[in-house]
């Protein structure tokens, strides 16, 4: 009788065996050789009673790690397939910032109380010569967790293509099925991008929608999360890891209505009521749990626009306080359950909220600009000023009227593309202005011009390794527009003629030190040409008609 108690009691030690038949079954590591950085995923089998696995404050379940350094780690898990009171296979997916030997164990709570634990177990993660996540360093730059300074280049791709657009003019080439991620990402990366911005909404990417998409790429459900849509984001996300992408994904309000079975009449109740906020929870813990392991997740990016949201009643706009309330709670909320702490952001489109720039765990600020793309390094510059973090311009072209005809004014929709990249790189933001019209900046080819942007944005960083300091620069003519910046030893002036003429432009520079080297780059051929080194402050360059160059100085 004995005999047979202990072994009782060794398996229940195991296998965690506790009252009410809840019982962390089994767990095992499928990813044979832990890597840095690198996704280590595992299979957790338990059984319990449960409403709705998906929400915590039914059950949930978690990974509870001790790095090789000591720090404590509470990782989200989540629910794969099974049902209610049979075996059910649940998932971690972890992505190791540490080398050596980590110690784990996995724990599910119900209500909120821990009920079983799983045996402790242990892995070790080898290098893997990548370099982790983004976070915060500089308003110029983001680094990775090895320290390398990152700034990102690229464009929004807000979404695939929709069965049904409602463009005026445009509507045949938005519909075209070839808009996908498969096609879209790799020709952001052969153009030299880094980074874009994409949304989870109705018809793209609807994590929490079952039907009524205006898309074919996804199937109805009336599974909680809809399993078309995750299977897309899990494939965004191999996309993005192969192809060195980072992704802004815009998590939307999500279906919060009461019709499609939320608990929010209006958006107003949205960011006040408990259920609402509760359920915005449990999607945040969603997100982190299952791709939460990415390193190319660039920022969670809670909405577009939210400010828009706000006034979509002009007569009666909603309270910025409820808003920026809301954005303080959540955004707490995701620094403390994501172990990675990926960057964390919204945005506006020109109407500030008061307090919302404030907010501590809203890693930069962000607002978007149409019309007015000259206009972008003041903004940049006075934000950073006025809220100390940095501030990126998420959205900006020449025209946001998607009832005009962009192809009346084809040259000046270009030429703003392009004027806004070089303005970004010239200015104090880790990521670079991101342009709207991604179909139509692809039907014309504009976006391959990405690659003349980056060759510079390279060069930056070779010579500076993440530092930037703003130089001063005084042309000898009106109306030349002209912004510096010294990485290191070298200087780097761009200077663009925005007129019907040729100047003959003579830059005033501030410099120190002796000059040992200078060329120019010219911004539309992709052309540099080395250039006499010259003695004293200034340097003459030509400039076309509405053309522009990069003057780059070494001036050790």
């Amino acid at each position: 009788m004995k005999i047979k108690l202990y072994h009782a009691l060794i398996l229940a030690l195991a296998f965690v065996q506790t009252a009410g038949a809840q019982n962390i079954n089994s767990f095992k590591q499928v990813t044979a050789k832990p890597r840095l950085y690198e996704k280590t995923e595992f299979d957790i089998t338990l059984t319990s009673d449960w409403q709705n696995p998906y929400l915590q404050e039914d059950v949930a379940l978690d990974m509870i790690l001790q790095t090789p350094g000591g720090k404590k780690l509470v990782l989200p898990c989540y629910y794969e397939s099974g049902e209610s009171g049979k075996q059910s296979l649940w998932k971690a997916r972890f992505a190791p910032q540490e080398k050596g030997k980590y110690e784990y164990a996995f724990e599910f709570s119900k209500a909120g109380s821990v009920v079983a634990r799983s045996k402790d177990a242990w892995f070790t993660v080898a290098p893997s010569g990548k370099d982790g996540f983004l976070h915060s360093k500089s308003n110029w730059v983001f680094a990775f967790d090895s320290g390398k300074p990152f700034r990102g280049i690229g464009e929004n791709i807000g979404w695939e293509s929709r069965k049904s657009d409602d463009s005026k003019f445009f509507k045949d080439l938005q519909e075209k099925p070839k808009y996908d991620y498969e096609y879209m990402l790799p020709s952001l990366a052969a153009h030299g991008g880094n980074f874009f911005r994409t949304w989870i909404c109705a018809f793209n990417l609807p994590l929490d929608w079952h039907r009524n998409f205006n898309s074919n790429r996804y199937e109805e459900s009336d599974a909680y999360y809809n399993p078309s849509a995750i299977g897309k984001i899990d494939r965004m996300f191999n996309l993005c890891d192969s192809l060195g992408l980072y992704v802004m994904l815009t998590l939307g309000p999500g279906n919060y209505s009461v019709r499609d079975g939320g608990f929010s009449p209006s958006a107003a109740d949205f960011f006040v009521n408990p259920k609402s906020k509760a359920r915005y929870k449990n999607r945040l813990r969603y997100f982190v749990a299952r791709w939460g392991y990415s390193t190319k997740v660039g920022a969670w990016e809670f909405f577009n626009e939210v400010d828009n949201v706000q006034f979509n009643n002009r007569n009666k706009p909603i309270s910025a306080d409820s808003i920026v309330t809301w954005h303080g709670e959540m955004s707490s909320y995701l620094k403390s359950i994501d172990p990675y702490h990926h960057l964390i952001t919204t945005s506006i489109s020109h109407r500030d909220l008061k307090g919302m720039n404030d907010l501590p765990a809203l890693d930069f600020n962000q607002k978007h600009i149409y019309k007015n793309t000259t206009s972008i390094p003041a903004n940049i510059a006075r934000y950073e000023r006025d809220f100390n973090k940095p501030y990126v311009i998420g959205e900006y072209s020449y025209e946001w009227d998607w009832s005009k005809n962009f192809d009346d004014f084809a040259p000046e929709m270009d030429s703003d593309y392009k004027r806004g990249l070089w303005y970004g790189l010239f200015s104090p933001t880790p990521i670079l202005p991101m342009s709207w019209w991604w179909e139509y900046f692809d039907n014309r080819k504009t976006d391959e011009y990405l690659k003349r942007v980056g060759l510079i944005s390279d060069k930056m960083f070779a010579a500076g390794n993440g530092a930037f300091e703003t130089v001063a620069v005084t042309p000898s003519e009106r109306g030349i527009i002209t912004y510096g910046v010294k990485c290191g030893s070298k200087t780097f002036i761009y200077a663009y003629n925005p007129t019907s003429a040729e100047k003959n432009v003579s830059l005033a520079l501030g410099l120190k030190g002796k000059i040992v080297s200078a060329e120019l780059f010219d911004c539309e051929s992709g052309v540099t040409k080395k250039l006499a080194v010259l003695r004293g402050s200034k340097h003459e360059v030509v400039l076309g008609a509405k053309g522009d160059a990069v003057l780059i100085i070494d001036n050790k």
